[in-house]
């Protein structure tokens, strides 16, 4: 049975809309048909629809927040987009609708940090209040790379992160936070300039690579363990270069440089020197001249 006369709302982005025909999707010929300015697509039997949307429109639509495809009548709320996401196979459409909201994640968050300059991302627990030690330290590094005009960008949430931000607001710094929406919702802290909030963890994993010249690793948890090795990932392969990373704290994470020295060396599933730029302190001195070095060419 073929999907006929389905509108096609202006945000989405269904470059290709397979139509349902026999005994299941994507079966029967394939053809193509342009959609109407006022968004309407009439679909012809065993075809798929392309609708052409414009950049401007995609833009205009990211600032109104308009409902898309079906969102009137939304499966998951926001706090479970990744799940909804990763739970399997679903009706293509519904995954042609959360494609449409990624991509307006990925141009909210640009349009939004496209500016910020030079910019250093400090991750790190938010269990830690303001009398722990890291808690401390975070906020006298965000106010050291305040001091040397580089933006503070944290996950926007509280403990290392409030910290960061506050320390940065402290040395009149631009203060900025990715939070992202969780189930047990985690409110921005009260130390932003700028918060964005993203339903997806990978498009705020981009952002917050591809506008930062540089990373702070804080004592923390999965969260924080995650950033990490991604990003040595990342720079290990190549996708992103001369881009300095700081783990503060040598006592937290000296049981994790021994496994990594000790069993991977030693195993060859990774080697010595393979990821430069990587540096261990506890000096907010020693690491804001490190990621000075590293930027500029030097080190």
């Amino acid at each position: 049975m073929g999907f006929c006369a389905r509108r096609v709302h202006s945000a989405a982005v269904a470059s290709v809309v397979p139509v349902s025909h026999g005994s299941g999707w994507g079966s029967g010929d394939e053809r193509v048909a342009d959609v109407p300015s006022n968004g309407e697509a009439i679909c012809p039997t065993n075809r798929r629809i392309r609708a052409r949307v414009g950049v401007r429109e995609l833009l205009n639509a990211s600032d109104r927040r308009e409902p898309f495809m079906g969102e009137s009548e939304r499966i998951e709320p926001r706090s479970l987009a990744d799940e909804a996401l990763l739970r399997g196979s679903d009706d293509l459409l519904v995954d042609f609708d959360r494609a449409s909201r990624m991509f307006q994640e990925f141009v909210r968050g640009c349009r939004a940090l496209h500016d910020v300059g030079l910019a250093v991302t400090v991750f790190g627990s938010a269990r830690f209040d303001e009398n722990h030690r890291y808690y401390r330290l975070a906020r006298e590094l965000g106010r050291e790379l305040a001091h040397r005009r580089y933006a503070v960008v944290t996950g926007g949430g509280p403990g290392v992160m409030e910290a960061a931000n506050r320390g940065a607001r402290e040395g009149r710094g631009l203060s900025i936070g990715c939070n992202i929406i969780l189930p047990r919702e985690q409110k921005p802290n009260p130390y932003l300039d700028r918060s964005l909030s993203f339903d997806y963890f990978f498009v705020r994993k981009v952002m917050l690579v591809k506008y930062s010249v540089g990373f702070v690793l804080m004592p923390g948890g999965f969260g924080t363990l995650d950033e990490i090795f991604e990003t040595v990932t990342l720079v290990r392969t190549e996708k992103i270069r001369r881009f300095p990373i700081v783990a503060m704290g040598k006592d937290y994470w000296q049981p994790l440089l021994d496994f990594v020295w000790d069993t991977m060396f030693r195993e060859g599933t990774a080697e010595e020197g393979e990821v430069s730029g990587f540096l261990v302190t506890d000096s907010v001195i020693e690491a804001a001249d490190h990621i000075e070095r590293v930027v500029r060419g030097s080190g």
